[in-house]
């Protein structure tokens, strides 16, 4: 009997789970900064059903927001964007520009989904998809097997701009979206997501905790010097400085390690896994991954949008034909720019 959990196939699989939020959402803990606000309540719901309501096919829906909501979008946008200079990689701070020039990442208006989402799937395939809160791990990681990144549209409490107890707009536009335009970051990211596809559920949890120290938390060397590539880093002001200076401990990206420390969800991170490069981190993840005990390797395909199990042998022949067929034209790029050369 086959007991490898269900696992989406095709990225319209993805409407299946869209409603499973296991926290906030429409609802909101009692020390949550907007838990006695009636208004911010309303709001939070109003974006909630937006997002549950949502299909994979149609139109991101736009959200029209508050002159407060703007206000918040506003105090915390300047204050990081002066410290990415010295504090960010240098894949946010290529990327930011274009954000700017394409995408409204500016004072006086929070940025949409659709226009974003339209911008990274030209860089890199990776869509952006409404969700109303948090997932489960299993879920969230699911959908980036398909380069698709669970987004929400609701943006933090406005009476503490730098602070935010869950993912708001901010966190998703700000620290995640710079990176999955890099092609590196996103092969990393869908990396992440491909492995958890059909694993037991101690591996979710081992992929889980290296989604958290690199994705939303990572820290890597460019240059000689430590720069923050983390989502949770690039959208905190606090915590992006604090990554860089002598207080943390700082490892070496080794995913075994990585997989099996514990880290607060409350507080500033005491430790932190140095990448030497997303590529280095990427064939660790993968070697690492391997060992996931699952009956099939996992490949997706780009013009189905679909995930295809390697099992038999007519279906790894096709796609060692595709490989092939990409190898050969590459070959033919590598003649070509050799005569010009000459």
């Amino acid at each position: 009997m086959d007991k490898t959990p269900w696992f989406p196939r095709k990225i319209s699989d993805l409407d299946k789970f869209a409603d499973r939020v296991l926290s906030y959402g429409a609802e909101l803990d009692s020390d949550h900064p907007g838990f006695t606000d009636p208004v911010y309540r309303d709001r939070r719901r109003e974006c909630a059903d937006i997002a549950i309501n949502y299909l994979h096919g149609q139109p991101l829906p736009n959200v029209e927001y508050t002159k407060e909501e703007i206000d918040t979008w506003n105090t915390v946008f300047t204050e990081l964007t002066k410290l990415y200079p010295t504090h960010a990689c240098r894949e946010l701070n290529f990327v930011l520009p274009l954000l700017i020039e394409n995408c409204n990442y500016k004072l006086g208006t929070i940025p949409q989904l659709r226009d974003v989402s339209k911008f990274l799937k030209e860089c890199t395939g990776f869509t952006l998809r409404p969700v109303a809160g948090l997932l489960s791990p299993r879920d969230f990681l699911a959908g980036l097997a398909f380069r698709v990144f669970h987004s929400t549209q609701y943006i933090r409490h406005g009476k503490n701009p730098m602070y935010t107890p869950e993912p708001d707009v901010v966190h998703e536009l700000i620290g995640h979206v710079p990176l999955f335009s890099d092609p590196s970051f996103a092969q990393f990211s869908q990396e992440i997501g491909l492995a958890s596809l059909g694993a037991p559920d101690e591996w979710i949890e081992k992929l889980s905790t290296l989604y958290w120290f690199t994705v939303e938390f990572g820290v890597c060397r460019q240059n000689g010097e430590l720069r923050a590539y983390g989502a949770g880093l690039l959208s905190s002001f606090g915590e992006l400085q604090y990554c860089l200076t002598d207080k943390p401990t700082l490892k070496g990206f080794d995913p075994e390690t990585i997989s099996t420390t514990p880290y607060p969800i409350t507080k500033y991170q005491p430790q932190y896994f140095v990448a030497d490069s997303f590529e280095d981190a990427k064939n660790k993840v993968r070697q690492w991954a391997s060992k996931i005990p699952k009956p099939f390797a996992l490949r997706y395909n780009p013009y189905t949008e679909c995930v295809e199990t390697l099992e038999d042998k007519q279906r790894i022949r096709n796609v060692i034909r595709e490989m092939k067929s990409d190898m050969e034209r590459v070959e033919d790029a590598l003649y070509r720019k050799s005569t010009k050369m000459n």
